[in-house]
């Protein structure tokens, strides 16, 4: 087995993974299908490995995964040396250089309250550009694992091979309700009444209200009756309009508490999400400079 990875044949696979096809791949790098197929087998001769799954849309396998992640980050890498030359993308001749793209997974309760101004300073350079995935916390590093992202909120702490990890914080979940709901299903003891009142979760992945009253409980999940809302300012609302309890972030629920549209139950009790920014480990001057300005917001608001 050859131990180098030619760029070419790394860069025909990035290509094939994100374009979902063989064909696809071909008419974005201008070769032939059949050109295509013989750098993935080179690739795959030299690493040992299969690669790809030849499905619809073709996916890594996890050897694949390692070999996407280091396409990525050469890729960054080069585009970092670019900029610090003054080199434009195209060649002698070109315009100036395109915009860094860095993707980047966050939860959506991060995105709905924190996270997005913690960009602000971003402004300040117009070449540094972000492109957010939506996932669950819990998930993030699934994205990182398979290359898809440079970084990611994550309430995971073991990183991701080839990825430095840093605490943010917490997120503060407050158990809340609407009044005419509260006084319907949990007048008396909430900690008897709740695992049988209906409950919003944002989707089927979403298991922090089950986990909170099965510790309230011993073991009893939450009800049955249950709402899936898959979006944090939707999941608020629906809390408000009364079709069940949940676990809203702190920063959504104070000002409907304030405002009479919401009420605490078991008022002593509070869930904390642990988050850690995860990256790669990279030398990387646009990276770097978004995680300083995401641990500059999340000292602030998670405190």
């Amino acid at each position: 087995m050859k131990s180098e990875l030619p760029h070419d044949l790394v860069r025909t696979l990035l290509a094939v993974v994100d374009e979902g096809t063989f064909d696809a791949a071909a008419a974005a790098l201008h070769v032939t299908p059949s050109a295509v197929s013989q750098r993935i087998k080179a690739l795959e001769q030299r690493t040992g490995r299969v690669l790809l799954t030849r499905s619809r849309p073709v996916r890594p396998t996890e050897s694949g995964q390692v070999v996407v992640r280091f396409g990525r980050q050469l890729a960054r890498l080069e585009g970092d040396a670019r900029d610090a030359l003054g080199m434009p993308e195209g060649g002698e001749g070109a315009g100036p250089s395109g915009p860094t793209w860095l993707p980047i997974a966050v939860n959506a309760d991060s995105l709905a309250t924190w996270f997005v101004p913690a960009l602000a300073p971003l402004a300040r350079d117009a070449r540094i550009h972000v492109d957010l995935r939506r996932e669950d916390e819990a998930h993030t590093t699934a994205l990182l694992r398979a290359g898809e992202v440079m970084a990611a909120v994550t309430s995971s702490p073991r990183p991701v091979a080839g990825c430095s990890v840093h605490r943010l914080g917490a997120m503060v979940y407050l158990p809340v309700a609407a009044p005419r709901f509260a006084a319907r299903w949990l007048d008396g003891d909430a900690a008897v009444l709740l695992p049988d009142a209906p409950v919003v979760c944002f989707d089927r992945r979403d298991d922090l209200q089950d986990a909170f009253v099965r510790d309230l409980t011993g073991g009893r999940p939450g009800s049955a009756r249950r709402h899936y809302v898959p979006s944090s300012e939707g999941f608020a609302d629906a809390v408000a309009a009364g079709l069940g309890w949940g676990l809203v972030p702190r920063d959504q629920a104070e000002p409907r508490l304030h405002s009479g549209a919401l009420v605490r139950f078991l008022p002593g009790r509070t869930v904390q999400v642990p988050l850690y920014w995860q990256q790669w480990r990279l030398d990387s001057p646009a990276l770097a400079t978004v995680a300083t300005a995401v641990a500059a917001e999340a000292e602030r608001a998670l405190r």
